[in-house]
């Protein structure tokens, strides 16, 4: 029913969000304000979309669809919003599982880099975590583009699926994630390292490290393991940004076109599809967490 209810906010939020829009429905559908429609076309296009009928009656329309899995066409490229939804999501799936991936690597190697290394470490791997959460998606990407395209040419500027195309806009992506999780699991991992079970493997003879990896990392996880379904959401609304700069397509510039375009449909589809995916990272993401930990299973 969470779910339900979460894909019902985000519809409704988005019908009558972008009606705030200053702009003309109709207008946006004949091409916007450059097509110069007749008022007879206009007037003929908002009894054919239902336009002309009161807001209301347009919302529970559009509910009333949605409900039997209708996503309407899109009013801008003349297609059915699914199948627009199902050329593009793979791409921004692909490029923010990636980023998660990424993140979560370098935030424990330099949370348990910190933990193994004394107080120095800590300090050096807490100024990198905030600057690195510090940084802007669209700052961080001109950034690499200049270094790693303009500068020294290793990578191409703009995206592709290919390896080499996916390394700057994954690193856009990871790295202000990877600040935020290398904070939270660095402070859990101080913690597992102090606690009793720590202690007892010490005393069996085991070393710094066979206690990190072999006791406190499933405790130290946990928090991070929870932040994961939030995590993934923030990747989705950042790779509108980081889509755009690295002229890569999918679900973030197909939204940014869509909500320029005052393309309901479109817009109402990509922001359900991502409801959904945040939905299920987070179901994901609780099952991660009880299997980590027995006490939650037995909860």
């Amino acid at each position: 029913m969470g779910a339900v209810f979460v894909l019902w906010a985000v519809a409704t939020l988005i019908f009558f969000g972008i009606r705030l829009i200053p702009g003309d429905p109709a207008e946006a559908i004949l091409g916007g304000p450059g097509s110069q429609a007749s008022p007879e076309a206009l007037e003929q296009v908002r009894r054919d979309y239902g336009l002309d009928q009161p807001l209301l009656v347009q919302y529970f329309t559009q509910l009333g669809r949605l409900l039997q899995g209708d996503l309407g066409d899109s009013y801008s490229l003349r297609m059915p919003v699914a199948e627009l939804l199902g050329n593009q999501l793979p791409g921004t799936l692909l490029l923010s599982a990636l980023a998660l991936l990424v993140a979560w690597l370098l935030a424990l190697g330099l949370a348990g880099w910190s933990t193994l290394n004394g107080k120095a470490a800590a300090v050096v791997a807490s100024g990198l975590e905030i600057a690195a959460a510090a940084v802007p998606h669209f700052w961080l990407a001109s950034i690499l583009i200049l270094l790693f395209s303009n500068t020294l040419g290793w990578l191409p500027p703009v995206s592709t699926n290919s390896a080499d195309g996916l390394v700057l806009p994954v690193l856009a992506l990871a790295l202000p994630l990877a600040g935020f999780l290398g904070q939270v699991m660095r402070e859990s991992m101080l913690n597992a390292m102090t606690s009793p079970f720590a202690l007892s493997a010490r005393a069996r003879g085991e070393g710094e490290t066979g206690v990190l990896f072999r006791h406190a990392l499933r405790h130290a996880a946990l928090p991070g393991i929870a932040l994961s379904g939030w995590a993934f959401g923030s990747l989705l609304s950042g790779a509108v940004v980081v889509e755009s700069i690295f002229a890569r397509p999918g679900l973030g510039r197909t939204l940014l076109n869509a909500v320029t375009l005052r393309d309901i449909p479109l817009v109402t589809g990509v922001a359900l599809v991502s409801a959904l995916a945040y939905v299920v990272v987070m179901a994901a993401s609780d099952v991660a967490e009880r299997a980590a930990d027995p006490r939650l299973r037995a909860a």
